[in-house]
């Protein structure tokens, strides 16, 4: 063999690390399941009140809020049911901003399931989003609690609600997919979305309904898939009488903007994380 052949070296190429669902979708489930009930657990552990935190934390916030902008404000009057809207409104919200603003730093806060070979990374983002699902879960227990006393009738369809929690929790989640592997490539994501989240807070309407928003800025709001799923709660939750989703925004053709949104973003938050997997345990 001459010493020219000996002289050649193998010719370097990109490898790929482990991907956003690697090890088979069993493990994957497990592995989210496993890391989100842990973290549900451990989220009060040590502290006198407990899980009474999940209850009382969403009722503060809505006492506050209610006193503020029903007595001196005055962003109620009119509105049919105005403090069971608001608090449903708040619990709802909360949920996204819980599970998105903890998604942020979720990869590097976990670096090191991150670094084990075989680990699939879109777990740690999703698991964040569950353990806010199950926050939101006994949140609601509250809620209805609260629905039954202002007087409130129970109806079938209350059941519907559930329709709203599964798109809300898909949406959560796709956002935080987006949210969790750029930040580990860019800082700034954290005060970024901070900022974001709480224009968000304001322009969905929790603090108000869409009947109060003039013509024709009402396309505008419904555009965002949150404020669609909080319409559509307040029907099938507290006022049978109030304008669907679909009323609100003027029709089906009105309607495929957020359904657009929505898909569209679920799609993104699917794609950037699965982008980014391969290479997010080098970056930290």
């Amino acid at each position: 063999m001459s010493s020219q052949a000996l002289s050649v070296s193998p010719r370097a190429h990109d490898i790929r690390g482990p991907s956003a669902f690697g090890g088979g979708w069993r493990r994957f489930l497990d592995l989210t399941w496993m890391i989100g009930s842990t973290n549900y657990r451990l989220t009060y552990f040590g502290s006198a009140l407990g899980y009474l935190w999940s209850l009382m934390r969403p009722l503060l916030l809505f006492g506050v809020l209610y006193l503020v902008f029903s007595q001196v404000v005055r962003f109620g009057t009119g509105i049919r049911d105005y403090p069971v809207v608001l608090l449903l409104n708040i619990v709802v919200f909360n949920s996204f901003q819980e599970a998105t603003g903890r998604s942020v730093t979720s990869v590097t806060d976990n670096e090191a399931l991150v670094r084990k070979m075989h680990f699939p990374r879109m777990v740690i983002p999703l698991a964040t989003v569950l353990t806010a699902a199950l926050n939101l879960l006994l949140s609601l227990v509250a809620v209805f609690v609260f629905l039954v006393a202002y007087g409130i009738t129970p109806r079938w369809s209350w059941l519907l609600l559930a329709v709203v929690l599964a798109l809300l929790v898909a949406f959560s989640a796709a956002v935080a997919m987006i949210l969790s592997s750029l930040y580990v490539r860019y800082r700034d994501v954290a005060p970024i979305w901070s900022v974001l989240s709480t224009v968000l807070f304001y322009a969905t309407p929790i603090l108000y309904t869409i009947e109060k928003v003039p013509h024709p800025w009402e396309h505008v709001v419904l555009a965002n898939p949150l404020a669609v799923l909080l319409e559509q709660a307040r029907r099938w939750v507290i006022d049978p009488s109030a304008p669907g989703a679909l009323d609100a925004i003027g029709g089906l053709r009105w309607a495929l903007l957020p359904i657009a949104i929505f898909v569209g973003v679920c799609a993104l938050g699917v794609w950037v994380f699965d982008h980014e997997a391969p290479r997010i345990a080098e970056r930290l």
